[in-house]
């Protein structure tokens, strides 16, 4: 058996999963302040009537850290910057306290000018005066020569329990990014932790001892453990398990519309003849710029929990969820209550559900159930909307998927796949504002579990290698090492992939099932003077995006029918 968890902001899903068939399926309540209660009582009513022994393994995706950043409930960062010369510095400070450090390594991975051991004493001071307990090292070109970063955690290690190195993010080159990129994945260390000690705490309760994976935010997974060293690729993980979900009850080679609408978010996908969109250089969330590699998705404040208000006789929806629906006596009118009182949902205190329209329709002059049929065409209106301008965004410029870069391609998609759940009652308003047809599958309410279940682990390495130096180094696993003056392009490869298989091991991967690839490849003579010194060397490699396992029984509704 197999266990998905989907931990968003208003409910926990779960589903298990055996021999490709969902089995059982449960949607709980998630209190975030009571972390742990919320993911016991998930798995006790789960497992009631399972073998926790028979569990093969857990996947579960989690807003923790999305949350944590975007609501500003992070752990202050000490940063410290060696950028070399001729970078202005300023833009780059995003932690609690930034120290730009001399010192600087060249594009070669030369060392140009050594640490300044004083300037590292005098950060470790200003730290600890303010009480700052994570830390973050990045110097610029660190994946040539990690040489810096690795000196400078040997003098904070005695000092601060939590420090990211830049270099061991991402071999991508992108400077201001990984600078970004190490100071969140400081800022949220803490509180992934503490989940991570709360997911452990509610299995021991129940006796599971099956190995536990996060979804990642390009829709693959990593262990816990892996994760808890860095929780940044954990950022999106909702998002990721929404699309796993949609794609795993979907089998068409065509573009199109993938919503995912939530109590408190929907999230929007596209297709690329079938193929998900990607982040080409990384996810930006809020003002930082990445370079955690990402499923495309942008995600609106508009869900089944969006508080209603009336501005200017104006009626407003989200982007705030205020509460439960008023229904479930919550404080405000939300989407849910409408639904209620045109029989759409039979859930809830319908009388309650009456008097949230009837206060909405007295503002606007009108009767409760046209309040009602309102609300969910202003849900309609809002989504056909952003979906307009996503589309003018990306079909301004070029098209990436998870496999390819598509030139000159252009998105016109054909149908609409929506889960989530408000799903079954938005299908038929969807269908008619974008005239294409609007399919929800059999499971739509948990989906994101189940896309959780059958994601299968992914990472990315890049090797660079100069031949003129005799160095190769993989800066996603800390490799940095002697190379002789006969290595290829083709040894390259080989080594690329043996390394990448080594690296989905150490976060969780089956050995047996991983499906590699070379994404990138270049080789370009040295030239010094007249003559060939060397070659510079580069290989990007990844293990294959997608599904585990296969998904039987699936069944997809077009919402006419």
């Amino acid at each position: 058996m197999i266990i998905g968890l989907d931990m968003g902001g208003t409910h926990i899903d779960g589903v298990i999963i055996k021999e490709g068939q969902v089995i059982h399926s449960v949607k709980t309540p998630n209190d975030p302040d009571h972390l742990f209660e919320s993911i016991w009582t998930t798995l006790t009513s789960l497992l009631a009537d399972y073998d926790p022994s028979q569990i093969q393994k857990i996947n579960l995706s989690t807003t923790v850290s999305t949350n944590a950043i975007v609501e500003n409930k992070i752990s202050p960062v000490g940063m410290i910057i060696q950028s070399g010369p001729g970078l202005y510095n300023d833009f780059l400070a995003c932690g609690d306290e930034n120290v730009f450090i001399s010192g600087s390594i060249d594009h070669q991975g030369r060392i140009v000018q050594e640490l300044d051991p004083n300037e590292l004493k005098n950060a470790i001071h200003l730290f600890q005066q303010k009480n700052i307990k994570a830390c973050a090292v990045i110097t610029k070109f660190s994946t040539r020569n990690p040489n810096h970063e690795l000196q400078i955690k040997k003098q904070l290690i005695e000092h601060f329990p939590i420090i990211t190195l830049g270099h061991t993010l991402s071999g991508k080159l992108n400077f201001p990014r990984r600078v970004f990129t190490s100071y969140l994945n400081s800022a949220v260390t803490q509180t992934f932790q503490n989940f991570s000690k709360s997911i452990q705490q509610s299995l021991m309760k129940e006796g599971i001892s099956a190995p536990v994976s996060i979804l990642k935010a390009d829709g693959g997974t990593m262990s816990l453990n892996a994760a808890e060293k860095c929780p940044v690729e954990t950022i999106l993980s909702g998002p990721a398990a929404s699309f796993m979900g949609m794609n795993a009850m979907l089998a068409k080679e065509e573009d199109a519309i993938l919503l995912d609408i939530g109590g408190t978010t929907t999230d929007l996908f596209f297709l690329a003849d079938g193929i998900p969109l990607f982040e080409p250089l990384g996810i930006k969330i809020g003002p930082y710029k990445t370079l955690v590699r990402a499923i495309y998705s942008v995600s609106i404040g508009l869900g089944g929990d969006s508080a209603i208000h009336i501005q200017n006789n104006q009626m407003i929806i989200g982007p705030k969820r205020e509460g439960r629906p008023y229904a479930f006596g919550g404080p405000t009118p939300t989407p849910t209550d409408a639904m209620i009182v045109l029989g759409l949902i039979q859930e809830g205190d319908k009388k309650r559900a009456y008097k949230a329209m009837e206060k909405i329709g007295q503002s606007l002059d009108l009767t409760t159930e046209k309040v009602a049929t309102s609300v969910l065409e202003t849900m309609g209106n809002i989504i056909q909307h952003e979906v307009k301008e996503r589309l003018k965004e990306i079909n301004a410029q070029p098209v990436y998927t998870v496999k390819e870069l598509l030139y000159g391609k252009k998105i016109k998609p054909t149908f609409i796949h929506i889960i989530g759940g408000p799903a079954k009652v938005l299908a038929p308003i969807l269908e008619k504002k974008f005239q294409l047809p609007c399919y929800y599958p059999k499971e739509y309410q948990v989906a994101n579990a189940i896309g959780a279940a059958m994601a299968k682990t992914t990472t990315e390495i890049t090797m660079i290698a100069d031949t003129s130096q005799g160095i190769m180094s993989v800066p996603e696993m800390g490799i940095y090492e002697k190379i002789g003056s006969n290595f290829n392009l083709e040894i390259a490869r080989q080594r690329a992939l043996t390394l990448l298989k080594e690296n989905a091991q150490s976060i969780g991967a089956d050995n047996e099932k991983l499906e590699t690839e070379i994404t990138e490849e270049s080789s370009f003579n040295m030239v010094r003077g007249f003559y060939t010194s060397g070659q510079n060397i580069r290989v990007k490699a990844q293990i294959k995006p997608g599904l585990a396992f296969s998904l039987r029984g699936v069944t997809n509704y077009e919402s006419k029918k």
